[in-house]
């Protein structure tokens, strides 16, 4: 079947959107993060809680986002939001932190992850093997990999919407599937009567931390913990920049926003149940075995991989292993996918190098995806990937308030456009959304310095840029 060149196709439907939606939010996290959340609050009943109070602040976005969504669905997603919202400094000032920070950051994180974990079943792929050196450039066998994966997933969704939601809905529901197992092997098989017993007499007082539920150091510690897990949870938006390739995109996209996000959240919960009944939240940095370490101390944070320890033995580095890479594989092609889309419309509006605005004859933006391509190879080259991942949780709440914020404004900014669905709960939900982010926000800002200034530092030097291309650039604007 012929499409007419330069047309968005519209080929993605509530499963597509969905898998997009879940498809982009598993990553690695899932794995590794509640180590570091276990060191921060100490005791399970907290980690728990961690995960659970960033799943229900994650459906909330969702819920609000649904209604941005189904207000307008246009390619670009939260750039148009904040774009009509605010201005257009705005929107760029979003798109210029996305292609920088947010997605590029992510993107090429991502591949290097999904290339370690490669290395676990073919040592020859390391980091200290080196293809080429010189002076300060690297190349190793893990850059080869990661690169690879990065120009594979771009040039399969350069061919087309429908190759690319094929890869994402096997990939995603692979890993579904695959979680799903480990969820159900580990509540089986997986428990340990010693790590079950210490886990209830410390369920809400760990070893690290001290005082009641209203101590100021837990709430900081609780809050600061959250970091890792909102990460692991971030990416779930995507699904909007690809407004105009949903079917009935004004209930597609709000749906699987909310069915995404939620199959996430519990998804997420009960990988940690399975962690918790395998290991003790706390343990010994000296220990011996995997129990002694517990998920505070488990070796390179591999907490899923210590959990298995007990029913696979040696095999399990192997198995979570594939199962990494089956995450992290699915959830760039998901990333790469969408990001795209936000630069194309950014060069629709002359606010991007004008050509990055044109789609290829399959209807895909395919010089958008090439850009992207390149600059997270380079990232993946530089090493600065995981400098810019310390940034992006702050930038992303940054943007993630002024969008729910932008539901209040369009709702009065445009009384009468049609919505064919309104967020449940408004206006107490986004107001509680809005305050609790802002509060995460401040403590990290206080707390963890060194991971939110940098970032607000790059979301502002995109404003004398904005100007400039403002005033360079107006003959870019695609008509």
């Amino acid at each position: 079947m012929n499409h007419q060149q330069g047309t968005f196709q519209k080929r993605l439907r509530l499963f597509d959107a969905t898998a997009i939606v879940a498809g982009s939010m598993i990553g690695s996290g899932i794995y590794i993060v509640s180590a570091d959340i276990a060191r921060n609050v100490g005791a399970p009943g907290w980690l728990l809680l961690v995960w659970l109070v960033t799943a229900v602040l994650t459906v909330i976005a969702a819920l609000n986002y649904g209604e941005l969504s189904s207000l307008m669905p246009h390619a670009g997603g939260q750039y148009i939001f904040l774009k009509e919202a605010y201005n257009p400094l705005v929107g760029f000032l979003y798109g210029w932190a996305a292609f920088l920070v947010i997605q590029g950051g992510t993107i090429a994180a991502v591949a290097m992850g999904f290339a370690k974990f490669t290395g676990v079943l073919f040592p020859g792929i390391s980091q200290s093997n080196y293809w080429f050196e010189w002076h300060f450039l690297k190349f190793s066998t893990v850059h080869l990999v990661a690169i690879g994966s990065i120009l594979i997933l771009t040039f399969i969704n350069t061919r087309g919407i429908y190759l690319g939601k094929l890869i994402q809905n096997f990939f995603t529901s692979t890993k579904v599937i695959i979680l799903l197992l480990f969820i159900l092997t580990g509540l089986a098989f997986a428990r340990n009567t010693d790590a079950i017993s210490m886990n209830r007499q410390l369920f809400w007082q760990g070893s690290s931390l001290s005082g009641s539920l209203h101590s100021f150091g837990l709430i900081i510690a609780f809050t600061t913990a959250m970091v890792g897990s909102l990460f692991s949870s971030d990416a779930w938006n995507n699904i909007t920049f690809a407004s105009d390739e949903v079917v009935n995109p004004r209930r597609n996209i709000p749906l699987s926003l909310v069915f995404g996000t939620v199959i996430v959240g519990c998804i997420y919960l009960l990988v940690n149940i399975v962690y918790l009944q395998a290991l003790p939240a706390d343990g010994d940095a000296l220990g011996t075995n995997a129990t002694e370490r517990g998920i505070r101390f488990a070796t390179e944070d591999r907490v899923a991989t210590a959990a298995m320890e007990g029913i696979l033995g040696e095999n399990a580095a192997l198995v979570m292993a594939i199962l990494v890479m089956v995450s992290t594989f699915g959830c760039n092609n998901g990333i790469i996918l969408a990001s795209a889309r936000v630069y194309y419309a950014m060069a629709a509006d002359g606010l991007f190098f004008r050509r990055v605005g044109v789609l290829n004859r399959r209807g895909v933006p395919a010089r958008a995806l090439a850009i992207q391509g390149v600059y997270t190879s380079l990232l993946c080259l530089s090493g600065t990937y995981s400098n810019l991942l310390d940034f992006v949780v702050f930038t992303v709440l940054l943007f993630y308030v002024l969008t729910i914020f932008s539901v209040f404004m369009l709702r009065k900014k445009y009384p009468g456009r049609e919505r064919q669905y309104s967020a449940p709960g408004y206006p107490v939900l986004p107001a509680l959304y809005i305050v609790a982010v802002i509060f995460i926000m401040v403590v990290i800002l206080i707390y963890k310095p060194m991971y939110t200034w940098p970032g607000l530092i790059i979301v502002m030097l995109g404003m004398p840029v904005y100007f400039l291309w403002k005033h360079f650039g107006k003959s870019e604007k695609i008509s």
